[in-house]
């Protein structure tokens, strides 16, 4: 399976030429990826190009984070087009509304992870929409709170939709030398643009019926639905 290939290739100094040893090479897949502002969703779609076209999706979460954000994000995904020539559609979506709700309702301890699995809808509804085969993230095990193994299981659960996380067998310095090589080390490290609705004390080992629980203070739908009204679509 090109997967499995995939998740056990470590990076040495020929990386990015090695993958020209894999034998197939799918050209009309079509991915959702979560792209933030940092270094490691970017080189996620960058991997996938490989293998289709892609929709980026970035949740702005303005008034949680400068307004500059917006701007960072579009320069990446030109630089994602510049590289890959696959991106045929960007959405950013208000996320703002949904971390307002999140702050007020939900535990501090569980905010990233129900963050995440909002996240993730917008992803799956996109993809929907959109006729895509997955949503793509940059997770990277262990990075932060809300990428350890445990939380990574407890935001998919009930998703029921493919998730990909190309990144999730690498260490930073493995990703950092990808986003330095395809250029967009720099535009994701020029400004620090943090999320002032994040968890002061993240769980890291959530349960996933305690987060359930918490999610059940917000209405999900309702909120999901409102925010991919408010999407701006932008076509490349």
């Amino acid at each position: 399976m090109i997967y499995q290939q995939y998740l056990c290739l470590r990076l040495k100094e020929d990386w990015l030429s090695s993958w020209s040893m894999l034998e197939e090479k799918p050209k009309d897949r079509k991915f959702v990826c979560l792209v933030s502002t940092g270094i490691d969703s970017p080189v996620s779609a960058y991997i996938m190009s490989r293998y289709g076209e892609l929709v980026l999706v970035h949740s702005y979460n303005h008034p949680f984070v400068d307004e500059l954000d917006r701007k960072v994000f579009l320069d990446l995904a030109k630089e994602i087009q510049r590289i890959t020539r696959k991106v045929s559609r960007i959405y950013i979506l208000p996320h703002g509304l949904a971390l307002k709700e999140i702050k007020e309702k939900v535990k501090d301890r569980y905010r990233c992870v129900i963050c995440k699995r909002i996240m993730l809808r917008y992803g799956k509804r996109i993809a929907e929409v959109e006729g895509a085969d997955a949503v793509v993230t940059g997770d990277s095990l262990g990075q932060v709170a809300s990428q350890t193994l445990e939380n990574l299981f407890v935001e998919q659960a009930n998703l029921r939709f493919p998730v990909i996380r190309p990144l999730i067998g690498l260490d930073k310095e493995e990703i950092i030398g990808i986003a330095r090589k395809i250029g967009t080390f720099s535009t994701s490290t020029r400004f620090d643009l943090p999320c002032k609705a994040v968890s002061s004390r993240p769980s890291t080992r959530s349960d996933r019926d305690k987060v359930l629980e918490e999610e059940r203070k917000i209405d999900v739908e309702r909120l999901v639905e409102r925010i991919m009204k408010e999407a701006e679509i932008i076509d490349l």
